[in-house]
C-alpha cells in the first residue's frame, strides 16, 4: 500500500495531481481543498494517499492532511458513496466540517456537494453516526468512564463524537478533548484536539 508521496509536483488540472518521486510519476486524483493547498509545479510537495483497487483499475487518491485521508475512508465505507461522491463531500467541506454535519445530524450541509441528494446525505449521517457508537468503549470500563466525564457537556461530547467521524475513537478522543474549555465552540475544540494529535504522531 502507498501510504504517502514526497517528491516534485509535475503537473496539476482540476481533480489531478501528478508527484515525481524517483523518476516515477504518480497521477493522483484530489479534492479542491487538496487542490489549493499545492504548491506552483515544479516545488517538492507531500501528498497523503489512498490506492483504491478494482477490476478494471488501480486508482491512486491523494490528500492534503491524514485527517482528510481518514475522513475520505470512512465516508467510502458508507453504503452508496463511491470515491467520486466522496471526493465531491471533501471539495466542499473540511474533514472537520464533514465530522460536525455527522455528528449533529446536519445531512443539509452535505448536499451541498455536487452528486450528493438529500437521500444519499442522510444515510451518510446515520451511518457514520453508527460507525461512531460502534467504536466506543463499553459502559463499565475506565476508559468508557472518562469519556462520559469528558462529554458531560455538550460542545466536548460533540466533538469527540465528530472526532470519532474522522476515525479516533471515543477512549482516543475524550482525554484530550477534556484538556480544552468544553465552552469553546465545538469547531474550535475538534481543531485543537486535532492539532494535539499531529503534534504527538
Amino acid at each position: 500500500m502507498i501510504d504517502s508521496l514526497h517528491g516534485t509536483l509535475i503537473h496539476t488540472e482540476p481533480g489531478v495531481a501528478v508527484v515525481e518521486c524517483g523518476g516515477v510519476g504518480f497521477k493522483c486524483m484530489i479534492s479542491q481543498n487538496t487542490q489549493r493547498t499545492l504548491p506552483p509545479n515544479g516545488e517538492k510537495v507531500k501528498i497523503f494517499t489512498l490506492l483504491n483497487v478494482r477490476e478494471d483499475a488501480l486508482d491512486l487518491f491523494g490528500f492534503a492532511s491524514r485527517n482528510e485521508c481518514g475522513c475520505f475512508k470512512m465516508l467510502t465505507s458508507v453504503t452508496g458513496v463511491g470515491p467520486k461522491a466522496a471526493l465531491s463531500i471533501l471539495s466542499e467541506l473540511s474533514p472537520e466540517q464533514v465530522a460536525m454535519a455527522a455528528a449533529s445530524g446536519d445531512s443539509k450541509a452535505l448536499t451541498r456537494a455536487s452528486g450528493v441528494g438529500p437521500k444519499l446525505a442522510q444515510r451518510i449521517v446515520l451511518e457514520l453516526k453508527d460507525k461512531v457508537k460502534k467504536l466506543g468503549a463499553p459502559a463499565g470500563s475506565p476508559l468508557g468512564a472518562a469519556a462520559a466525564v469528558a462529554s458531560a457537556a455538550g460542545h466536548a461530547e460533540q466533538a469527540i463524537s465528530a472526532l470519532g467521524v474522522l476515525g479516533y475513537s471515543p477512549s482516543e478522543a475524550a482525554p484530550v478533548v477534556a484538556r480544552f474549555d468544553s465552552s469553546l465552540p465545538v469547531e474550535e475544540l475538534i481543531r485543537l484536539s486535532l492539532r494535539e494529535f499531529a503534534q504527538n504522531m
